[in-house]
């Protein structure tokens, strides 16, 4: 339990004994009131509202109605001082075992800190990506993806049963555009007008050249899209500039449990089936040769076309369908991701199902806005493979190559794209993600890292292993410091039920950035004040350091680093981003002092 919902209970069982004995009218046990950390330290641990909430029903001053709930709060065990603030606000001063208990919780629930049991939310279908199987992904692709991908693994914490889907747009002129630019590509000619150039075509038209001869000598339109379909997904093997969307998907730690087929949807009867029964309801028209579903009185603001007057159908028909089928699957909700492009979907869909008298209200869009790639402060417009396009595999692959390591171009990719709100455009300068310097905010989050897990290796090299809870390994922790940097661990189950319950991942970063802001601070003040969680060097070149040292002070500081890391690593994986153990910066030989905190190396830590 973190330390607000302790002190809430605290400031409710107060609250409660005072209307038992008459001290406050009864209904005040109704009152809603906030507990929150101050905005100062010397203000207390924790602040309260609650004689403030509760004027209006008391009906009296709110700091005379904070004077009796202080002395009330101040006989419990768990409060060490309490003073009146303001118009009435109650600072709380805790003792320390509030935060000790936080220690223990998380060295007992280790990795699963924070995390709901599995399997006791809902069951949810997530689609997201779903990007036309046309061409290369693109970066502004990969938002939706990493957006989606982190929505999933915050509901995976909050015990829901999370499936994630592609919907594979093979249907359609699109794909009858991409079949016939393969033909035109392995014949040596243009593209069709509204078709599909660059390099990728004619790679993808050599590999079914070179692999199904007898179907563009058949020239069928519909095979011939559905290999090169299974080539956009599947890569072509070897290939820069076709690697695949599955592959690129995976490059930046993106997978997903299904990929179903718009196709399969026509092919098997199910738009039919629908139409069919949207038209036995009342719901559709035809008109001029054309198909409408009427909306009505339901939330869409206009009627929509579902097959054209050429006997073609809409994409919106095959996402009626589709939905139609997601429901019919059994999930409990269905959330997709998009862009903000398609804002007016949600009404649309909805209305749809509500006209087939489906549960519109399981239905859930998630929207997301642009992105706008920089390099250096200016647009980075060209690509080197798609002209004006930039793809995902060029730019994780340039920020790779720079900063020497598989895995980079992802984790810069994902802090950018979930450093916002996903409503939010963003501003991706791509010479800023390749540096390796504090300018870089991935690398100052992935160094916070690295640096509790250098201080724990050196632990080991003097023998000194984190122990387990103990209350004499508790009473050891009483830096104010300390104590804050587990009430805020504290907070991490709270941080990650609110972010699945909005769906917002970038709350879980913010947590990780004050997690790595806070403890960046303690162990630079420790360095100042001269008492290191382990012996420095210089200690260590002065004689008796061993008798000197506090072994089991520092062995208790070594458990409370090992629950920081724990935390820290559980919300960097919410994030998807990569937890690494070693970086250059803290396991190179020193180059400075120790007052140079920022860039200090493993024998400087503490």
């Amino acid at each position: 339990m973190g330390v607000e919902q302790e002190v809430r209970f605290i400031v409710a069982g107060a609250i409660a004994s005072m209307c038992d004995d008459g001290s406050l009218p009864a209904e005040a046990r109704n009152a809603t009131f906030s507990v929150e950390r101050p905005k100062r330290a010397e203000h207390g641990d924790i602040a309260t509202n609650a004689a403030l909430a509760m004027q209006k029903i008391v009906g009296r001053p709110p700091r005379e109605i904070a004077t009796a709930l202080s002395e009330r709060l101040a006989k419990h065990p768990s409060i060490r001082g309490v003073e009146i603030a303001g118009p009435g606000f109650v600072n709380l001063r805790l003792v320390p075992g509030v935060f000790h208990r936080i220690l223990a919780d998380v060295l007992s629930a280790a990795t699963g800190y924070g995390r709901a049991p599995a399997g006791t939310g809902e069951r949810i279908l997530l689609e997201f990506v779903s990007a036309n199987p046309t061409g290369p992904l693109l970066i502004s692709h990969g938002r939706g993806a990493i957006f989606g991908d982190a929505v999933a693994r915050l509901l995976d914490t909050a015990g829901h049963r999370v499936v994630r889907e592609y919907y594979i747009n093979d249907f359609g002129n699109q794909i009858r555009l991409l079949s016939l630019s393969v033909t035109a590509a392995n014949k040596g000619e243009a593209a069709p007008e509204g078709g599909y150039g660059g390099d990728y075509v004619k790679e993808l038209a050599k590999w079914v050249a070179l692999n199904e001869p007898d179907i563009l000598a058949r020239g069928d339109t519909g095979e011939i899209a559905r290999v090169s379909i299974s080539r956009m997904l599947d890569g072509v093997p070897g290939s820069a500039v076709l690697p695949g969307i599955k592959h690129t998907l995976a490059s930046i730690g993106v997978r997903h449990d299904t990929w179903f087929s718009e196709d399969s949807l026509h092919r098997w009867g199910r738009v039919s089936a629908a139409l069919g029964e949207l038209s036995r309801r009342g719901y559709i028209e035809e008109k001029d040769g054309a198909m409408f579903f009427k909306s009505g009185d339901l939330e869409d603001d206009k009627d929509r076309v579902v097959r054209k007057s050429d006997g073609n159908f809409t994409y919106f028909a095959g996402d009626i369908a589709y939905h139609a089928d997601k429901i019919g699957r059994g999930f409990d909700r269905l959330i997709t991701v998009l862009g903000a492009d398609h804002h007016g979907y949600t009404a649309r869909i909805r209305a749809a199902l509500q006209a087939l008298g489906l549960p519109a209200e399981k239905n859930e869009v998630l929207l997301y806005q642009l992105v706008n790639l920089l390099r250096d402060g200016k647009p980075y417009k060209l690509g080197k493979r798609l002209g004006n396009l930039i793809t995902i595999e060029e730019v994780v692959q340039e920020i790779d190559e720079t900063m020497r390591r598989v895995g980079a171009g992802a984790d810069a990719l994902r802090y950018f794209y979930l450093a916002r709100r996903n409503d939010v455009s963003i501003d991706l300068d791509i010479e800023i993600a390749k540096k390796e310097s504090l300018d870089n905010p991935v690398f100052y989050l992935q160094m916070g890292y690295a640096r509790l897990c250098s201080i724990l290796r050196r632990g080991l090299s003097f023998g000194v292993t984190p122990p387990t809870f103990s209350e004499a390994v508790a009473h050891r922790l009483s830096h104010a410091d300390e104590l804050a940097i587990l009430a805020h661990l504290g907070r991490f189950p709270t941080v990650l039920q609110d972010a699945a319950a909005s769906r917002e991942p970038h709350q879980v970063l913010f947590f990780a950035k004050e997690l790595s802001e806070l403890f960046q601070s303690y162990w630079t003040r420790l360095q100042n004040e001269g008492d290191p969680i382990l012996p420095q060097k210089s200690a260590m070149e002065k004689p008796g350091w061993e008798e000197a040292w506090d072994k089991p002070k520092s062995a208790a500081r070594l458990a409370w680093v090992e629950a920081i890391r724990l935390v820290y690593k559980a919300a960097l994986d919410v994030l998807g981003l990569t937890a690494l153990e070693r970086m250059e910066r803290l396991d190179a030989p020193p180059q400075q002092s120790a007052s140079a905190a920022p860039a200090a190396t493993a024998g400087d830590v503490p």
